[in-house]
């Protein structure tokens, strides 16, 4: 199964701003799934309101970076973005933290596969199309059943996803276009 989602680099005075996820306690984009009827700029637009109360302003289409394996398959859409308005507020029932970061000192404690999305936003890349493969350490069929193994396995929820999605399993990435 394929799912469509939309990541957004919000980038302010040279720097990238990213969430702390509250399951797995790792940095990422802002994002997600894209709704029924919704293309995936306004998508995009929706995530950086929800996840972090901004207003922004999309500036430019980065490129798909395909995430394949695991549960299900999605084609990330990535844009950069220039905030407009807003505050500063983390989503409740997603996000630990919010903070711009440098893109020469990200945080370690991240998802590894936005590390080539926040590259492709400061070079000013524009159409790229990236296949990413995610094979986790075991194939779960649902993210309930995900967060029933992270519970049950004792670690913490960072020490988790690197077990789970970093250091087993299979990952790699490939540039296409």
């Amino acid at each position: 199964m394929s799912k469509i989602g939309a990541t957004v680099a919000i980038i302010k005075d040279g720097k990238i701003l990213m969430t702390k996820r509250s399951d797995f306690e790792v940095w990422c984009l802002p994002g997600g799934h894209v709704d029924p009827d919704e293309s995936v700029a306004t998508a995009a637009i929706r995530e950086a309101q929800e996840e972090v109360g901004l207003a922004v302003e999309l500036t430019r289409f980065v490129g798909v970076y395909s995430r394949l394996g695991g549960e299900y398959s999605i084609h990330l859409n990535l844009f950069t973005a220039t905030p407009i308005g807003g505050t500063l507020t983390p989503q409740a029932d997603e996000v630990l933290e919010i903070s711009y970061f440098s893109p020469d000192a990200l945080p370690d404690d991240m998802f590894w596969w936005h590390r080539q999305q926040i590259a492709d936003a400061f070079a000013g890349v524009s159409g790229a199309a990236w296949e990413i493969t995610v094979v986790p350490a075991e194939i779960v069929d649902s993210r309930p059943a995900l967060y029933a193994l992270q519970a049950r396995s004792g670690l913490s929820p960072s020490e988790f996803y690197r077990y789970f999605f970093e250091k087993n399993g299979i990952h790699r990435i490939k540039r296409i276009l």
